[in-house]
């Protein structure tokens, strides 16, 4: 399986590529940030960044995306941009017919070191040591979307176990009043 992850951010967008396997090594392939100045339009920002993604989407062919989600502890202004370009990842997948997974920081974490809560750097140590790199890769948005790559490699049997229950599984029957005839007043 190869997994573009995206560390969504408007002036630094992380890139990773992982190839993997749940059980097997990975291999990264790619990875990189992309970046907009932070005085220009938002509008030509999100463009850069669709730009760049499409060409990565282009050049390293995945079969899955994972988008980190959006966290409400920081600023709404950064949750704005965050937000804003983890849409821009979904529809340059959506266009391709790639499914895509959001997933949590703690997520990202707790698949990548064990622990919902491990620090940055440790993160950081533990894609070096699965990835089988002589160093620590920088920047830090890179190294993000790598470990959001690798979680989604280690989640995907869950995930995908829980979408066949969630699509074999039959809606129930609406309740009686769902179906009430609207009444005109008077």
């Amino acid at each position: 399986m190869r997994v573009l992850g995206v560390d969504p951010g408007l002036t630094r967008c992380g890139l990773g590529v992982v190839d993997g396997a749940p059980g097997r090594p990975f291999a990264v392939t790619a990875a990189g940030v992309l970046r907009t100045p932070a005085d220009a339009d938002t509008g030509h920002r999100l463009l850069l960044i669709e730009r760049g993604i499409e060409r990565w989407l282009d050049e390293y062919r995945p079969g899955a995306v994972a988008v980190e989600r959006v966290s409400s502890r920081y600023g709404v202004r950064a949750v704005m941009g965050t937000a804003q370009v983890g849409a821009v990842a979904i529809l340059c997948a959506a266009r391709r017919g790639l499914p895509v997974a959001w997933h949590t920081s703690g997520e990202v974490k707790a698949a990548v070191t064990g622990s919902g809560v491990a620090g940055r750097a440790q993160v950081g140590a533990t894609v070096t040591r699965l990835l089988r790199l002589d160093s620590p890769l920088g920047p830090a948005g890179a190294a993000d979307a790598l470990a959001l790559a690798i979680c989604h490699i280690r989640r995907a049997p869950a995930l995908n176990r829980r979408q066949q229950v969630h699509t074999a599984t039959p809606p129930s029957a609406p309740s009686p009043s769902a179906h009430a005839e609207p009444r005109t007043p008077g």
